[in-house]
């Protein structure tokens, strides 16, 4: 749990994470989330991310086979989100794959036993594939990994998948129509898998709020935005989650503090950042 003092400006008595007093947390207010309005059809088979507090956030969940996308600068916790919402769909008996442009199979599978997340034993029961693919590799064969992929998908009965990270991938290509053009049939063969999948992707230097080269968000069904942020007197930096959107569903849009340990992300839905 974060340190209850050096919250951002105000009393860190307010609450216990020195994030200042949640909204509706006074003896009249209600501790719920604030929702947009708008309500989405409930006969849409629905899943839950499997971060806690960011669930709390979505009202039923998120839409089955949604293709969605964590974005945030390093350290903000982009692997650790990509295999804790993969460990939610083995813990409830599915499987899944994960992808990963960056780390070793082995890396992967040794980060998340540490967290005790069992996914080597996963792996052993048939239930996990871990592929560890070199992004030169991929970009060279992506147009047989898109046309593949449903295929592999379906016989392996993948709920959910993971690539980690986008970003890499993008960068192999020079020439921004090439770049957009890839990237836009790849994510459209993983909606026609029928597979929930979440992407990570790099933020952009200059914004948070945008990957890297500003293509992935504009393709996906959700995009949950990870981020630093510093208090008005500089002293103490926070991470930070939103979700940006998530088509067919009602969600908060609030901003809220979440921390990073080595039982994974836990998001404080019910704690204000300022």
């Amino acid at each position: 749990m974060p340190d209850a003092g050096g919250g951002f400006g105000g009393d860190s008595s307010d609450d216990d994470f020195g994030f200042g007093p949640a909204p509706g947390s006074g003896p009249e207010g209600s501790d719920s989330p604030t929702f947009d309005d708008e309500e989405f059809d409930s006969d849409i088979d629905r899943i839950d991310i499997g971060i806690e507090g960011l669930d709390d956030m979505i009202l039923g969940g998120v839409p089955k086979r949604s293709l969605m996308v964590a974005i945030g600068s390093a350290g903000t916790g982009k692997t650790t989100f990509g295999l804790q919402f993969l460990r939610k769909a083995l813990e409830d008996g599915g499987s899944g794959v994960y992808i990963t442009l960056e780390e070793s199979r082995e890396r992967i599978l040794d980060t998340a036993d540490e967290k005790g997340w069992e996914f080597s034993t996963y792996e052993a029961d048939g239930r996990l594939a871990v592929v560890d693919l070199d992004p030169v590799e991929m970009a060279n064969s992506l147009s047989s990994i898109r046309n593949d992929l449903p295929r592999l998908v379906e016989e392996f009965g993948a709920d959910r998948l993971v690539l980690d990270s986008v970003s890499l991938l993008e960068m192999m290509y020079d020439h921004p129509s090439k770049r957009r053009s890839e990237v836009f049939n790849f994510t459209r063969s993983l909606k026609d898998a029928g597979v929930t999948t979440m992407l990570t992707s790099e933020a952009d230097q200059s914004t948070p709020y945008v990957s890297r080269h500003g293509i992935v968000e504009y393709l996906s069904d959700a995009v949950f935005v990870l981020q630093y942020v510093r208090g008005d007197d500089f002293r103490e930096t926070r991470l930070a989650i939103e979700i940006q959107k998530i088509r067919d569903a009602n969600h908060s849009r609030e901003t809220k503090p979440y921390e990073l340990t080595n039982e994974g992300i836990s998001v404080y839905q019910q704690a204000n950042i300022f």
